[in-house]
């Protein structure tokens, strides 16, 4: 954890779910070290829930250093790679060479095998497959004001040798930014004059295989101030002092420095700021400012700090800073995240063009399992069939979709997943990720704790049980008008209705509260929500034994009931979608071949060069027409 002291948000805690539902660890270790746990948008649908927590910096490295030490089969060595080692083709001349080398990015095919890595010791480890995850020590520079030196974080060197291996292999490079905020000693913060921020209770764990977490009990607050027009001044009147502010290279969109919010949205004259405390007091007094990641000079980023509400007398115990870094261009990768240019390389992450440790951490467990499913299936004495793969679409979950997006769209900015990007959001939610992948991924072998599905098991029986007993439950119109206090809504059809389906047409509603906690030991902010929650008709006021179901299960069987009919049309959906995933277009197709394809329509997709029909009718500027062709195309080829 580099930077932000969390994990998890709108839509990157679907992500953190969907890892830890195929057997990643970053959710089962941020639960072990997590100190406040809250969902965002509890106050919308469940389809845009976003589990998110706070986590102790110390426990959260403790924790997943013992893991990854005595992981099975994992050898950890300590080192900076500088090379990486490639094997080309024998019967290829020094100028073809070059010229495969220099093939347009997406349109590359394989012109070298990776064959291990060159350490800067000079050590050289051997390897089939190598996944490379530079978060942003790539050609890493940090800025500070006017000064600028290699790192990729302070205190760390940057990765430079492995840079100029990349573009001796061809790939293309381009730079992106990002930042972080100063930190501050809690102790010199004045709290008192600042809205408090609780965790949820009862806690919301990442983990599918958590009940609960360690300080469900013990959660830290955050609190909330803002900037105000003299903290806005003061870095209107320094912009010449950071060489981070330029436009040439591109920063992330939706999580922008404080200068670029001052810039682009001058008509504000303040702006929120949360104080997230590092981990437990017992461990650190460090405060992060979330919201003012920012490249001033030193005593500039003091002199505005202590110009906001609450922190008059603060320290500054480290300053901010800004990082640019090299990535390649996502769209020269296939779909298990290998690359198309070097048989055997795959990429994950910050270099792939993503922001965060979510994005970062999806990619890498689809990655590393089909570098590792890849490299099993070499070593195998029978060869045949082909190489299992872990491949998701966008409507298996958001996975599916980040990956999509990266390798047909390419990237102009540090991508970041949120819901919108989903058209399956409905299907595709937090606390339905063990559902939609654990199976399939214990079906490639990705699964080491067999009580994982034992636990899939009991939570799909506990649901139909659950639903059996909605079911059960069935009363005439006039009976259920009584129920709701006389809602004349119900109809009077004289049709026979059970609790399941006054669920689905929106009667009944599970309560959603945040909060369990009585009204007096809610924070005031709290208040509207926990209030809006406690009215109304209620499930377990009308159903008999609904209150001792588990509360996680009555929410997951509320939540199917009250989306039903639009998952069912959303399945629809995805089942037309998938069929055109299903049509596959070859690697080598000449699209200027296709004589109704436009100019334009030849050139997007020469070089974005989609794997399946669906992946080509997501290139922009495609038109309807240019579809049909390319379908006709297909068809008449498999004819052949």
């Amino acid at each position: 954890m580099s930077c932000n002291p969390s994990f998890g948000g709108i839509g990157k805690g679907v992500l953190v779910r969907e890892v830890d539902a195929m057997d990643g660890l970053c959710g089962r270790i941020a639960d072990l070290g997590g100190v406040q746990f809250r969902i965002l948008n509890r106050s919308k649908g469940p389809a845009v829930h976003g589990p998110r927590a706070q986590v102790d910096r110390v426990i959260y490295k403790r924790h997943m250093l013992q893991t990854l030490e005595s992981y099975p089969g994992l050898d950890l060595r300590a080192g900076s790679v500088a090379d990486i080692l490639l094997e080309r083709p024998t019967d290829l001349d020094e100028r073809s060479l070059k010229r495969l080398a220099s093939q347009d990015s997406a349109s590359a095919v394989a012109a070298a095998t990776v064959t291990g890595v060159r350490l800067e010791s000079g050590e050289i480890i051997r390897a089939r497959k190598v996944v490379i995850t530079t978060g942003t020590f790539l050609g890493g520079e940090i800025h500070i004001g006017l000064k600028a030196f290699p790192s990729g974080r302070k205190g760390e060197a940057a990765s430079t040798g492995l840079s100029k291996s990349l573009k001796d292999a061809g790939f293309r490079l381009g730079r992106m930014k990002t930042g972080t905020p100063p930190r501050l000693a809690g102790s010199t913060i004045d709290f008192s004059r600042m809205p408090k921020q609780l965790g949820d209770m009862p806690v919301t764990p990442f983990s599918f295989v958590h009940d609960s977490v360690p300080y469900a009990n013990d959660q830290v607050a955050c609190y909330q101030t803002h900037t105000t027009p003299a903290v806005h001044k003061v870095i209107e009147a320094n912009f010449d002092q950071s060489i981070h502010i330029r436009e040439t290279v591109r920063g992330p969109r939706y999580c922008p420095s404080l200068e670029s919010k001052i810039k682009r949205f001058s008509e504000k004259d303040s702006h929120v700021i949360w104080l997230e405390p590092e981990g437990l007091p017992e461990h650190t007094d460090v405060v992060y400012p979330n919201g003012i990641s920012n490249t001033m000079p030193e005593d500039i980023q003091l002199k505005f700090l202590r110009l906001i509400p609450g922190l008059e007398n603060v320290t500054m115990t480290q300053p901010g800073y800004g990082v640019e870094y090299d990535h390649i261009d996502p769209r020269e990768l296939k779909r298990t995240l290998e690359t198309k240019r070097v048989t055997g390389l795959y990429m994950a992450g910050q270099i792939n063009g993503t922001t965060g440790y979510e994005e970062a951490a999806a990619q890498g467990i689809l990655a590393g399992a089909n570098a590792g499913l890849a490299a099993g299936h070499d070593k195998a004495p029978d060869r045949a069939g082909e190489t299992p793969q872990l491949v998701l679409d966008r409507s298996d979950g958001y996975l599916g979709v980040l990956i999509d997006d990266l390798i047909t769209r390419g990237v102009e900015e540090p991508y970041r997943v949120f819901t919108a990007r989903s058209e399956y959001r409905l299907s595709s939610r937090a606390d339905n990720a063990d559902i939609r992948l654990t199976r399939r991924a214990a079906a490639l072998g990705l699964i080491r704790d067999t009580s994982r599905l034992a636990r899939l098991d009991a939570v799909e029986a506990d649901m139909a049980q659950a639903q059996a007993l909605l079911s059960q439950v069935v009363h005439l119109p006039h009976e259920w008008e009584a129920k709701l206090g006389g809602d004349r809504r119900v109809g009077r059809n004289g049709a026979r209705t059970s609790a399941l389906d006054m669920i689905q047409k929106g009667f009944l509603a599970e309560d959603m509260s945040a909060d369990s906690r009585q009204p007096e030991n809610i924070a005031p902010e709290l208040m509207p929500k926990a209030r809006k929650c406690t009215g109304g008709p209620r499930i377990s006021d009308i159903v008999p034994g609904w209150a001792d179901v588990p509360l996680n299960i009555r929410r997951r069987v509320a939540t199917e009931a009250m989306y039903h009919g639009y998952l069912r049309q959303q399945q629809l959906e995805a089942n037309t979608f998938k069929r055109e995933e299903s049509l596959r277009l070859p690697v080598d197709i000449d699209y200027s071949q296709i004589r109704v394809l436009s100019r334009e329509e030849v050139d997007r997709l020469s070089r974005v060069r989609p794997d399946t029909l669906g992946a080509a009718r997501r290139i922009g500027g495609i038109t309807p027409g240019g579809m049909l062709a390319l379908l006709k195309h297909v068809r008449r080829a498999a004819d052949a």
